[in-house]
């Protein structure tokens, strides 16, 4: 199965680099797109839970580490909860 990272840059300016399991990200998102980050998050579980289920089709569990990404990617939003104009930048995919 082809895994990828994604690259973002969220509201503050901090860059990180995610992980999905599966190309499905490719889906959901756009490099050089911005996403308000309550659209991000819908995308982000979408995605990763459709990649996470992937891999429980293909090896009989799913994969803790999209579902650990998606944790972390809710639990850093958090803090851009009350901005409606926060914006998070998907800047790369890496495959």
């Amino acid at each position: 199965m082809p895994e990828m990272r994604f690259d973002i840059t969220w509201p503050d300016g901090m860059a990180e680099r995610c992980y999905s399991p599966s190309l499905v990200i490719k889906d959901h998102f756009a490099p050089g797109e911005s996403y308000a980050v309550s659209d991000f998050l819908v995308r982000a579980r979408t995605a990763l839970r459709e990649a996470s289920a992937r891999v429980e089709a293909r090896y009989g569990f799913p994969c803790s580490l999209a579902l650990g990404q998606l944790a972390r990617l809710e639990q850093r939003a958090g803090a851009f909860a009350q901005g409606d104009a926060a914006r998070i930048h998907v800047t790369a995919f890496i495959e």
